[in-house]
């Protein structure tokens, strides 16, 4: 037989319930939310300055217009901010002229007298209901005054991260770039090396720059498992692949995995590359990494560059022999800038470049 509701339980639960509504509406009325992310705001503006300059002096040459928006962003915030933050003042000094009167009333509110609690909540719980209301479109229309700009913010920010990210892979990598080498993008990928990811395939970084794709392994895999666990860990980070992207002939990029939703770029490489092929699962969206592939490719992403390609050294490349000294064999290999020598596939003669 089901229990009846005490009657002075449920009553005194509808008085808590309004009195956590209250402390929430109370915050809510003070659009503290707005004023942090407006404040946010604030100090990611008035950072972007020190981040760019610190990717430049630790060497990222892309992103040539980073500063340019940095610098537009400032100016856009100071003509922006001063309106934002007086609306934000009005709107939550009508909010708490509204809300102070429901606060006073419900300090009455007692279970110890039940027909006047009953009546004071039947009163105040449209209140309630209806300042929340307010409160909610308050913060709506004040978003709206800069959520056009947080966005374009929001994207800069993440171009600067990635680069960020991309830099202390490279500290951390166990290989050295080429002299006059700029680093493009690095990403958590997975080398599925048989057209199937399985857990034998390394699991690392791919890096792209403006010469090479290069994978290098980067995970700590078991050395010692008792019953199915794992009792020792070894760390391995070794370089696995690398090949020139002036090699690469096609990228494709697709969805795969159980659910489709695992990206994965697939590259095709001419003759002269370590692999006809290559596979890889990355934890970003693979169609925007086949789109910069590309501009790397076509050298495209040279249009983005903030410091010019090295002249001296892309004479270097140009003037490169075609033709072996020793056996008089054609040279095929690409010849990336910053190398200081290439190795005759023929007779074995290293020429110095």
């Amino acid at each position: 037989m089901p229990t009846t509701p005490n009657p002075n339980d449920e009553l005194a639960s509808k008085i808590s319930s309004l009195r956590s509504d209250l402390n929430t509406l109370e915050k809510s009325t003070r659009l503290t939310e707005i004023r942090d992310a407006v404040e946010d705001m604030q100090t990611n503006i008035n950072g972007l300055k020190q981040k760019i300059s610190g990717l430049r002096s630790r060497g990222y040459v892309f992103g040539k217009d980073f500063e340019s928006r940095a610098e537009q962003f400032v100016k856009q915030w100071a003509q922006m901010s001063p309106g934002i933050m007086s609306q934000i003042s009005v709107q939550a000094s009508r909010l708490q002229n509204a809300f102070t009167p429901l606060q006073q009333k419900s300090a009455s509110l007692s279970a110890n007298n039940p027909n006047q609690a009953r009546a004071l909540l039947n009163q105040l719980k449209p209140q309630v209901d209806s300042i929340t209301s307010q409160a909610s479109a308050a913060e709506a229309q004040l978003k709206g005054m800069y959520n056009s700009f947080q966005s374009q913010m929001s994207h800069l920010s993440g171009q600067l991260y990635e680069a960020d990210n991309t830099l202390t892979q490279l500290d951390e990598a166990s290989f050295q770039l080429l002299a006059t080498e700029a680093a493009v993008a690095a990403v958590k990928a997975v080398w599925v090396r048989d057209g199937k990811e399985d857990k034998e395939d390394p699991d690392g970084i791919l890096y792209l720059t403006d010469q090479r794709i290069i994978f290098e392994q980067k995970e700590e895999v078991a050395t010692k498992k008792i019953l199915f666990i794992t009792t020792e860990k070894q760390k391995i980070q070794k370089l696995l692949f690398e090949a020139p992207v002036a090699l690469v002939e096609k990228v494709d990029a697709g969805k795969k995995g159980l659910f489709k939703n695992e990206d994965n770029i697939e590259l095709r490489f001419a003759s002269g590359a370590p692999f006809p092929q290559a596979q890889f699962h990355i934890w970003q969206d693979c169609a925007g990494w086949q789109a910069l592939i590309n501009r790397v490719r076509t050298r495209d992403i040279d249009k983005d560059r903030a410091v010019a390609v090295d002249a001296a050294a892309e004479a270097k490349v140009k003037s490169a022999p075609s033709q072996c000294p020793s056996c008089g064999g054609n040279i095929t290999q690409v010849i990336l800038r910053g190398q200081d020598n290439v190795k005759c596939e023929f007779c074995g003669f290293v020429i110095r470049l």
